[in-house]
């Protein structure tokens, strides 16, 4: 096995290294090698989520308002969606997705109006505001992510990518319905 000796995440978090060990202690049958990439991918998301979280909460917003100004920037111009394909995009449920649209609106972060042609339809959109804070969050992302990946070449930046990819699209065609979330987060 590899060396996978790490600082550990906290007083009670044990290296990869002796998480593996325990693991293989108690059962016989893991193949270290698949347990090391998937236990390191596990902590690098969670340090990554802690990080981009601590960004978002110094421009003032929560990751759930985060997810919203993401996906109506993805939307792409004029960044327009109803509540309704928002909630079906992220995974939640329509009183989910109300509930943040309204703390969001109240926040000056989206506005919330009536379809000029479908009175019916209401339409969420990004203010300058949102899109202001959504610049901001990517461009501290970018740094830390830049930063994340310093010691690698571009050519290993690139194998990792496709390697992840790989593995992504296994994960995404034997659970094509993980996209979205098992409860409401908010």
């Amino acid at each position: 096995m590899s060396d996978t000796t790490e600082q550990p995440g906290g007083p009670d978090e044990p290296s990869l290294d002796e998480q593996i060990a325990a693991y293989q202690r108690e059962f016989r049958d893991l193949d270290p090698q698949v347990e090391q990439v998937v236990s390191a991918l596990g902590r690098l998301n969670r340090r990554m989520n802690v990080a981009y979280g601590r960004q978002l909460a110094a421009l003032g917003i929560s990751n759930a308002e985060w997810e919203v100004l993401k996906t109506l920037v993805l939307a792409g111009a004029p960044y327009r969606l109803g509540p309704g394909e928002l909630a079906k995009r992220l995974g939640l449920t329509p009183a989910a997705m109300t509930h943040r649209i309204d703390r969001m609106a109240g926040e000056g972060l989206v506005t919330r109006d009536r379809d000029e042609n479908n009175r019916v339809r209401v339409i969420v959109e990004v203010t300058d505001e949102g899109r202001t804070k959504w610049l901001e969050a990517m461009r501290m992302a970018t740094d830390f992510e830049e930063d994340l990946l310093q010691d690698l070449t571009a050519e290993e930046r690139g194998d990792l990518g496709d390697m992840l990819i790989r593995v992504l699209r296994r994960v995404e065609h034997a659970q094509p319905d993980a996209g979205g979330r098992l409860t409401d987060l908010d």
